[in-house]
């Protein structure tokens, strides 16, 4: 048992220390996509569109339920005045970056590990070793950079159709004063505190998320059985990072 657990120990370091090198000459071959940008906005398209409906769809619906539960809440302390503030804040903050997170590891990250895994398995990976082509400067830094830029317009994407959503069921369904419901949010919601902290939020799960689905297709086994375990672990893991990410930004945003 001690030598399994060593072991299992051993390979999980190495693995770390093989992600971090990898993450390094990523960001080290990425100064040659300032010659080809059109790598990245085609990736950017790409992996935006992947996301783009199931992120409007489940904001509206994450913002029907806040507003429907917001307003049960408030309305017990006679407060409902505040829901707009209540929606905005909890999107803002914390539901729109980490929503659209999972969302985006489960549609658009498991994508671009079945990708890079068949490229493997296809050996095109190879191919381009052979033509003297560095598939981490052609492959994995466009769609790495593409995920860290979709990710925040995603996000913000969620959290402005999650306040629609409030507002249509918390003014026009419930009844709340449209004026309060808008002006208790301006006065509420700050631009740098909030908005910014969320946009930061974002942006490292983006980079967390993009990272872990690239490495697990780029180190999977070259075969179906592999492809599709890599694809599981890119959920798993991501969804993971994603979590603690969340708790030790909240801690270091919002603690003071």
């Amino acid at each position: 048992m001690i030598t399994a657990l060593g072991r299992l120990v051993r390979t999980q370091v190495e693995s770390a220390g093989y992600a971090a090198r990898m993450f390094l000459r990523v960001l080290g071959v990425s100064r040659g996509l300032l010659r080809r940008p059109r790598l990245v906005t085609d990736q950017v398209h790409f992996v935006g569109n992947y996301s783009f409906v199931i992120i409007v769809v489940s904001g509206l619906f994450v913002g029907f339920v806040l507003g429907l539960q917001g307003y049960y809440t408030l309305n017990k302390y006679g407060s409902e005045q505040a829901l707009g503030l209540l929606v905005a804040l909890s999107l803002v903050r914390e539901l729109g970056p980490v929503v659209t997170a999972l969302l985006f590891a489960g549609r658009a990250g498991t994508s671009l590990t079945a990708e890079i895994g068949l490229m493997k398995a296809g050996e095109q990976l190879t191919a381009m070793e052979m033509m003297a082509i560095d598939p981490l400067s052609r492959v994995v830094a466009p769609r790495f950079w593409a995920g860290v830029i979709a990710m925040p317009f995603l996000a913000a994407m969620f959290s402005a159709v999650g306040i629609m959503g409030g507002y249509l069921v918390g003014v026009q369904l419930i009844g709340v004063d449209a004026g309060a419901f808008w002006s208790q949010m301006q006065g509420g919601v700050d631009v740098w505190a909030d908005v910014a902290n969320g946009v930061l939020k974002s942006v490292v799960f983006g980079i967390a998320v993009t990272f872990i689905a690239l490495y697990q297709g780029y180190e999977t086994q070259p075969t179906p059985e592999g492809v599709a375990r890599a694809t599981t672990r890119t959920v798993v893991y991501a969804s993971l990072a994603v979590l603690g990410l969340d708790f030790l930004l909240t801690a270091l945003m919002f603690g003071n």
